[in-house]
């Protein structure tokens, strides 16, 4: 029994260093693309496991948890109180993240029935004026920010275009992807990617049914069939959008004047094809001579 045991943790094991695998690879792939270099990676990791042991023992007292997240990591205690000591400050100089106003905006354009047209997509919009109106949809938005800022984001943005001889905005993109704009491009990977896995990993660690995830997948098709299937996700995406965002905006709004509304919560959808003939390795070159 206890060699089964033995062999059940280290086939568990080697599953877990595969899932790794897959998961830093695409990270490292971003940093050397990006010019980001090895040591600040490191650093991150370093801290990351050593918040992780940290979270993992909140009951111990200060020089009991140094000795037990140093064997629980590998970690040389020294280093420990030093990466607890940087922890204790990122933690006291962290910022709740910013509403992302323009983001806001555009999924109200595409979902709200008083900026769709007959066949369900963005109106065409009067700059200013009475609903349906650009300044309308941005003032039912916020007040803190005025239209014409915002107007000026998403033209900066590339997602909308303003008709200057009928002072008209139209909406240019389908979904929000500012990819004029690195910096949010990487922010909404950090948090899309980041809530993603962090609920994976829940789901291993408990139960599996703390957080949805659900995908489904298929191989042997060709470029045609991925394209085909390429074109059903985009209306279902809509579809979904259509259904959240109204639902989302009213518990908002409701939830607002309620004790205990301290909850966030994030949906999405992802879609992901690679050519399997690219990414094979090449077969090992044919040996000659003979055997001795």
């Amino acid at each position: 029994m206890a060699d089964r045991d033995t062999s059940d943790r280290l086939d568990e094991q080697e599953a877990l260093l595969a899932a790794l695998r897959q998961v830093l690879e695409p990270l490292a792939e971003l940093a050397v693309q990006r010019g980001l270099p090895y040591a600040p990676v490191e650093e991150l990791v370093r801290r990351a496991f050593v918040g992780a042991a940290d979270a993992a023992h909140p009951d111990l007292l200060p020089h009991r948890k140094v000795s037990r997240i140093s064997t629980s990591t590998g970690i040389n205690r020294r280093e420990v109180s030093r990466l607890l000591a940087v922890i204790r400050d990122a933690q006291a100089a962290q910022q709740l993240p910013r509403r992302s106003v323009t983001s806001e905006l555009f999924a109200h354009w595409v979902t709200d029935g008083r900026y769709r047209d007959r066949h369900g997509g963005p109106r065409v919009l009067r700059r200013q004026g009475r609903a349906p109106s650009f300044e309308s949809l941005a003032q039912a938005i916020t007040r803190d920010v005025h239209p014409r800022s915002l107007l000026d984001e998403l033209l900066r943005l590339k997602l909308a275009v303003h008709h200057v001889d009928s002072d008209t905005v139209e909406l240019v993109r389908d979904a929000f992807v500012p990819s004029e704009d690195r910096v949010r491009m990487l922010q909404f990977l950090g948090d899309n990617v980041g809530d993603h896995l962090a609920g994976a990993v829940t789901n291993v660690l408990t139960d599996g049914s703390r957080h949805y995830e659900q995908a489904v997948f298929a191989d042997g098709l060709t470029e045609a069939s991925v394209q085909e299937v390429w074109a059903q996700i985009g209306p279902l995406w809509k579809t979904l959008l259509a259904t959240l965002v109204p639902l989302l905006e009213q518990k908002v709004h409701a939830d607002s004047l309620a004790d205990g509304a301290t909850r966030r919560l994030r949906v999405g959808l992802y879609t992901f094809d690679a050519d399997e003939a690219a990414a094979a390795p090449a077969p090992a070159p044919a040996r000659t001579g003979r055997r001795r």
